[in-house]
């Protein structure tokens, strides 16, 4: 499987969750684990921040319209995504 076409299958299963016009979808990291056939993947998209710091807070802290959201997924051999996870960029 080309890397193309492994974001291609993100995208498809990840597109509903983001409302923003252009998430920005980016194929972060792609792993093949051939022992059991899996495309270990992280994908970023980009999400409306709805979490926005307090009036007090705001001189103090950028407002970003946007936030960057990383999310794993495992893919088969069929393509299919058979696994969704959290994933944390800080770690």
């Amino acid at each position: 499987m080309k890397l193309k076409d492994i974001l291609t299958i993100a995208q498809t299963e990840l597109a509903d969750l983001s409302t923003v016009e252009n998430p920005d979808f980016r194929l972060e990291q792609a792993v093949f684990r051939p022992d059991e056939k899996i495309w270990e993947v992280v994908v970023s998209y980009l999400v409306e921040n709805t979490n926005k710091p307090s009036k007090a807070f705001s001189a103090l802290s950028p407002e970003f319209a946007f936030l960057r959201m990383y999310k794993k997924l495992e893919i088969n051999e069929k393509n299919e995504v058979v696994s969704f996870l959290m994933f944390d960029n800080k770690a």
